[in-house]
């Protein structure tokens, strides 16, 4: 019998230790302020209310496809509250509220990798999955408008964060919508970044390889010199050798191919380093970094780099 209590202490001290302070909000959809999806909001507790804050941004990432939406709200919950995950992990230490979206990821439609961004998602029309990036800026000047409300003044400049699916879908949606992010940084991208430019070696680059198809996809020609002026952060581990390429779930067999053709069918480092030149040629100064002995993870020292990355790019932009 002691032992059994020992054990119960044990647990429920282990449970305790794991709780995690803050105040924790779900924000439920809302279709007429432009998301049809909820949203966690994540304010660290005692955040300073005296000076400006910057909201960080981590889109969910379930890491498998259900059709149960429950399933995805309970992954993004633990995204908002654990500082496992990057968001949260940055929250804490910079003193800024976290937002996670709740987009779902259908099991029924598998091909429609959401929370990559990818191009089934965005070829959504006419149903609560069209235009996820605009819906994450709805989230996002919904959640700017509360925190103010609550005493906490935003900037509508946001910090944007990821990694793997969630990771893609930072960079892609920095080239779509730029002029809103204070600064990105975000791994674990397959050894593929999304491309600055409308061609490479003779093929066209659409969305979302590249800008070919930019102006008519979001009605808006591609603001490259703003990009340019966004501090990026892109990173890979070493050892990671989580390639997303050859699944049918985020690519087709015509962009696989054009992938293979035009970047290298090798993830790292032939992939990763054709990436790295093209954003060199085309004057991106993104910092793109290879963390060595590490694989498709973001133990402390990965997450300290993104921490001073954003100190950095925060005191750039208050100077």
């Amino acid at each position: 019998m002691k032992s059994k209590w020992l054990l119960l202490l044990s647990l429920f001290l282990a449970f305790s230790c794991g709780q995690e302070k803050g105040q924790l909000l779900q924000i439920e959809g809302n279709e007429t302020a432009g998301f049809h999806f909820p949203y966690f909001l994540f304010i660290p507790e005692d955040m300073e209310t005296a000076n400006e804050r910057i909201l960080i941004v981590e889109p969910n990432n379930s890491g498998f496809t259900s059709d149960a939406f429950e399933e995805h709200l309970e992954k993004a919950k633990r995204t908002a509250t654990k500082d496992f995950y990057l968001g949260n992990f940055l929250s804490r230490r910079l003193d800024y509220p976290l937002l996670v979206p709740v987009f779902p990821r259908p099991a029924d439609n598998w091909h429609i990798y959401t929370h990559s961004l990818d191009r089934d998602a965005m070829n959504q029309q006419n149903n609560e999955l069209e235009r996820l990036d605009l819906q994450l800026l709805a989230m996002i000047d919904d959640a700017q408008a509360r925190l103010t409300k609550m005493g906490y003044p935003v900037r509508q400049q946001f910090l944007l964060t990821g990694f793997s699916a969630s990771g893609t879908f930072a960079n892609r949606f920095s080239m779509i919508h730029p002029e809103r992010i204070l600064a990105v940084a975000a791994g674990g991208l397959n050894g593929l970044l999304m491309l600055p430019t409308d061609s490479l070696k003779g093929h066209a680059m659409n969305y979302p390889l590249g800008i070919c198809d930019f102006a008519d996809r979001f009605g808006k020609p591609f603001q490259l010199e703003g990009f340019r002026q966004t501090p990026q952060l892109w990173f890979m581990g070493e050892l990671d050798d989580n390639d997303a390429i050859p699944y049918a779930d985020g690519y087709d067999e015509d962009e696989r191919t054009l992938i293979y053709q035009t970047l290298g069918e090798q993830m790292q480092p032939e992939r990763w380093t054709n990436c790295a030149l093209q954003y060199e040629i085309h004057h991106i100064e993104a910092t793109i970094k290879t963390h060595p002995g590490i694989g498709h993870e973001h133990p402390e020292l990965v997450k300290q780099d993104v921490l001073k990355f954003f100190k950095a790019a925060i005191d750039q932009a208050n100077d």
